[in-house]
């Protein structure tokens, strides 16, 4: 595993291998336990679930095409690493959701269909999260929000699911909305031991010589701020300690980040119960910071 770590390309297939299992036990969960019984995800997942029961349209097409402009958002903040991997991804959790369409069902007792559903839905998530890929493009618009009023990426996505399991409780009665809501906070609980958490704030602690270069990184492809904290180590000497709050999805973007630009950085990376206050500059800011980079470059030319 230490050989696959250092080699880049290796690195970068196993990433892919590991999304596309993660995906294959979510599209196996889905269609073999948890739709059969009409029990919902949360996000764009459980929206084509409530549209593949009523209408009998493809779970598979759904999510393939309701998941695009959400897509489009996380990558104009994301950018393209985030692109890549999304769009790979969902098109695979798509064709194997196709593929799982036609096997049995597993059970069809709705409360071991809630438990071990959502138990095997929330490792599939969770191994996704984990390296970098997104089966479900709903916290990218909940990024967006998050940068422009006092709503969190957490209480946006929760709103959502919020709406999305009272309408299904209209349609298919108030008890698969409660075994829907007990399998979305089972599967959000397995996500967090999984992957990099589902509803929880990071906070990462970079330790490094190029505090203030890395720190204009991480502002202008992430548009998080930074805290500047000055340490010393005991063999390494005068170091800058950068602090800095963001979302698990922008996890493996900032990971990219520290290895592209200062691989000697050590990094910890936990999670944030509670956020008070304004951690995130407005998107004005940043196109200032922007704008000003693009000055300095063409002075420079």
């Amino acid at each position: 595993m230490e050989k696959v770590k250092k080699d880049p390309i290796l690195y970068k297939i196993f990433e892919y291998i590991m999304i596309t299992i993660g995906a294959a036990l979510a599209a196996f969960a889905l269609e073999a336990i948890l739709v059969p019984n009409s029990i919902l995800d949360g996000g764009v997942t459980g929206v084509s679930i409530i549209l593949n029961l009523l209408f009998k349209w493809k779970l598979s097409l759904l999510i393939l095409l309701i998941n695009i402009p959400f897509i489009y958002i996380g990558f104009k903040n994301l950018g393209w690493k985030f692109l890549f991997k999304a769009i790979y991804s969902i098109v695979v959790f798509s064709i194997l959701l196709e593929i799982f369409h036609s096997i049995n069902h597993v059970t069809e007792n709705i409360l071991l269909a809630t438990v071990y559903g959502s138990v095997i839905l929330g490792i599939g998530v969770g191994i996704v999260i984990r390296f970098g890929g997104c089966l479900d493009g709903t916290e990218s618009v909940g990024i967006v929000i998050s940068k422009n009023t006092n709503f969190s990426v957490g209480q946006f996505v929760l709103l959502c699911n919020a709406i999305i399991f009272t309408i299904a409780g209209y349609f298919f009665g108030i008890d698969r909305a409660l075994y829907s809501l007990l399998a979305y906070f089972i599967t959000s609980k397995v996500v967090d031991e999984i992957g990099e958490g589902f509803q929880k704030a990071k906070a990462a602690m970079i330790i490094t010589k190029n505090g203030k270069d890395l720190a204009e990184v991480i502002y202008r492809k992430i548009g998080r701020t930074v805290t500047f904290i000055e340490g010393s180590g005991l063999i390494s000497g005068e170091q800058n300690v950068l602090y800095c709050v963001l979302t698990r999805v922008e996890v493996s973007e900032l990971k990219s980040i520290v290895k592209e630009h200062d691989s000697s950085a050590f990094v910890t990376i936990s999670d944030v119960s509670e956020i008070i206050g304004a951690h995130i500059k407005s998107n004005k800011s940043l196109k200032k910071v922007k704008n000003k980079e693009k000055r300095k470059m063409n002075e420079n030319v």
